[in-house]
């Protein structure tokens, strides 16, 4: 299985189409359908509905282009580091980052970096622990950020200066946000959102013997998102402070929970890793700078 037959694949995949495939490709579309029948023969297996005016992955098809999609980002990242080694001019940094007002810090020494190296491109993903910590542990990824306790078998890791704050995001006309904090009793009963992560950590371990009382409405990855929700009137969030906007202007407010909830922010990478030297020169700077 070649790596250019599988980009000649997962182009097909997204434009659903083999005409325009083709001609992004720059190749044929006759030698476009040899490749990918000579793929789906290797296989055994079907990978596309052939429609009249269109074409759609069957499950099998499906399942490789997931795959496909973490080789296609692994070889591109081998060639990047190889370029690289000849190169502190410039080269690719590649994060996965959890949501944290703690990030300023990351983009800080990014900022400075990139003034001493003006080729730097950093790429970033964003995720939860589960999801950052996947794609770190296939290579995809120089560096992850979480709020969990790393596992010491695998990640080497630094500490943020600073932890995030917990508290209840709600409308500005909600009775809750009249409180200067929040307890766990005044949650019963009422609808909330946050991360599965978070219910199933930081906030159980928090609410203690009241957690089975409380009622996940919905599980969002991403705040932002679980904060249109909370406008609409359908609840209210469980997020850190800064994530989302709780100005006089936004109809939504930031009130801490009580007892006080914080979690650390963790900078980490692979224990057994290679590092490039881009990489090397990025985590030497924010030992020095900040942690």
């Amino acid at each position: 299985m070649e790596l250019r037959t599988l980009r000649y694949f997962l182009a097909v995949a997204r434009e659903e189409n083999m005409t325009r495939a083709a001609e992004i490709l720059h190749v044929t579309q006759p030698t476009l359908s040899k490749a990918l029948r000579a793929l789906e023969d290797e296989l055994g297996k079907k990978l596309f509905e052939r429609h009249s005016f269109s074409i759609s992955l069957t499950d099998e098809g499906v399942l490789l282009r997931n795959r496909a999609e973490d080789l296609i980002a692994m070889a591109d990242k081998i060639e990047g580091e190889f370029l690289a080694l000849d190169d502190i001019t410039g080269g690719d940094l590649y994060f996965g980052l959890a949501e944290s007002f703690g990030i300023r810090y990351l983009a800080r020494e990014l900022r400075v970096l990139k003034g001493q190296i003006p080729g730097l491109k950093y790429h970033i993903t964003s995720g939860d622990t589960e999801q950052v910590t996947e794609k770190l542990d296939k290579g995809l990824l120089d560096f992850a950020v979480i709020c969990d306790e790393p596992d010491r078998r695998k990640y080497d890791f630094l500490v943020f200066p600073e932890a995030d704050l917990w508290g209840l995001i709600l409308p500005a006309d909600a009775p809750l946000a009249r409180k200067e904090t929040v307890t766990a009793d005044d949650l019963v009963g009422l609808p909330l959102f946050t991360s599965r992560q978070a219910w199933e950590g930081d906030i159980r371990s928090w609410a203690g013997e009241r957690w089975e009382e409380l009622t996940l409405e919905g599980s969002f990855r991403l705040a932002y998102n679980a904060s249109l929700f909370v406008r609409e009137g359908l609840g209210a969030q469980l997020s850190f402070e800064h994530l989302v906007d709780t100005s006089p202007e936004s109809g939504l407010v930031f009130r801490p929970l009580s007892p006080r909830l914080e979690s650390r922010m963790y900078l980490i990478w692979n224990k057994f890793g290679t590092f490039t030297p881009l990489a090397e020169r990025f985590l030497r700077q924010v030992r020095e700078e900040f942690f």
